[in-house]
């Protein structure tokens, strides 16, 4: 069995080869060709911290995978990451283990593969600004995935420490070639034509009244019930399309708050992804049509991206 580390899957995966996979295992996941049972979430009282564990089963693959991944809340203040998780790939036909894998950077990987294959759907096909909420390492992945999808000209970030978002700045201007600056004003979103929202907010991280017309927005930060980062009146405007109907109806807070509020029926969302993609389901309806993807992570893409590197 392998042990797979962070290095070697940062020297193996390249980002456009997970937005393929990552394509490939929506389509499977949202016409039944694929099996994810729902998630075992275990919030530890006394503790900010919740451990999740996720199955799937990948038929094309003939692979299973389990990831059990422990959020910390309290972590980033003391230099650790938020997010650290392990993946474990067997072999469906014996259950033999395969491989190991150190699977935080590989979250943030897939994470922001599904953000590409959103974005290459329901953005418009001439976005080329694109702004970031959170400086972490879910938002350099958000803003490669992007970029990976559309000629963008420039990125803007958004985050709580000046700091952070100078370093993120550097760092991911200099890894695109592409001009990437911290936001000086909440109003620096209206020039934005595709924003990524990837923080540990419990509230809405932008003002509804401070997007343009035709933005498309990814959602992937908040998975809890009661949290969100999208303001409600965003999500009643929207176009809305998730990763999985029954996940989001369960943990997503950015779906879940309005819909306790009115704002929104559970029949607003239009589609899963999946189904936009494989022909079942319309995307992007209009060029001023907004359009929101929500996710809350979903076992099989760990899976299909992690047998990118496992084999």
């Amino acid at each position: 069995m392998r042990y797979i580390m962070t290095d070697e899957i940062r020297r193996t995966l390249a980002m456009p080869e997970a937005i393929r996979a990552v394509r490939d295992a929506f389509v499977e996941l949202s016409t039944g060709r694929a099996s994810v049972p729902a998630r075992t979430s275990l919030e530890l009282a006394g503790r900010r911290t919740t451990a999740l564990v996720m199955p799937a089963y990948l038929p094309r693959m003939d692979r299973i995978g389990v990831k059990l991944i422990s959020l910390c809340e309290d972590n980033p203040a003391q230099g650790r990451p938020l997010a650290q998780a392990v993946t474990v790939v067997m072999d469906a036909g014996t259950g033999t283990p395969l491989a190991v894998l150190e699977a935080g950077y590989l979250t943030a990987v897939r994470t922001g593969a599904a953000s590409g294959v959103a974005t290459d759907v329901l953005a418009r096909a001439d976005a080329r600004v694109a702004a970031v909420f959170g400086a972490g390492v879910q938002g350099r992945t958000q803003l490669e995935a992007v970029a990976a999808v559309r000629p963008l000209r420039k990125a803007l970030v958004f985050d709580i420490d000046p700091r952070a978002a100078a370093a993120f700045a550097a760092e991911m201007g200099g890894r695109l070639g592409l001009e990437v600056v911290p936001a000086l004003s909440p109003e620096a979103l209206r020039e934005a034509d595709i924003v990524c929202a990837a923080t540990t907010s419990a509230v809405p991280v932008f003002a509804d009244a401070d997007l343009k017309p035709g933005v498309h927005i990814n959602a992937v930060g908040s998975y809890k019930p009661h949290v969100r980062e999208v303001p409600g009146e965003t999500v009643r405007r929207a176009a809305v399309f998730v990763d999985e109907r029954r996940s989001c109806l369960e943990e997503a807070g950015d779906l879940l708050i309005p819909l306790r509020e009115g704002l929104i029926r559970e029949d607003h969302i239009r589609a899963e992804i999946g189904e936009v993609l494989a022909g079942l389901k319309p995307g992007r309806r209009s060029a001023d049509e907004v359009t929101l993807f929500k996710s809350v992570g979903n076992a099989i893409l760990d899976l299909a991206v992690a047998g990118l590197v496992a084999g």
